[in-house]
């Protein structure tokens, strides 16, 4: 299992790799010193909280080998957009979600947008 935790001074998650156990996972872990809370709205949204924007899309991701490609595509068609370790790309806005759909050639027909 993957379990988030936010680094309070940074605001940085990091992610711990642990096989379910007793006992685990912690509420808290220490990072280089910090004691780093479990944040499990990142592990819900695959590390970027969301309310609104910014938006992890499942649908239009990628398998998570794929990320980096799909990264260096977007940069390539000028539309530069962060993609998690689970291979979805986070939009900022919905206008930033409509360029990069329209560089993939997708287009969403069930969105007012």
């Amino acid at each position: 299992m993957r379990y988030a935790y936010r680094r309070p001074s940074s605001g940085e998650v990091v992610w711990h790799n642990q096989a379910v156990a007793e006992g685990w996972p912690p509420e808290k872990i220490t990072v280089e010193g910090e004691g780093c809370p479990r944040d499990r709205r990142a592990e819900m949204h695959g590390g970027t909280p969301t309310k609104g924007w910014p938006l992890a899309c499942y649908a239009s991701g990628v398998h998570p080998d794929q990320a980096q490609d799909l990264r260096d595509e977007f940069k390539r068609v000028g539309v530069p957009t962060e993609v998690n370790h689970d291979g979805d790309p986070v939009y900022t806005s919905p206008t930033h979600r409509r360029k990069a759909l329209k560089a993939r050639g997708f287009f969403d027909r069930a969105s007012y947008l």
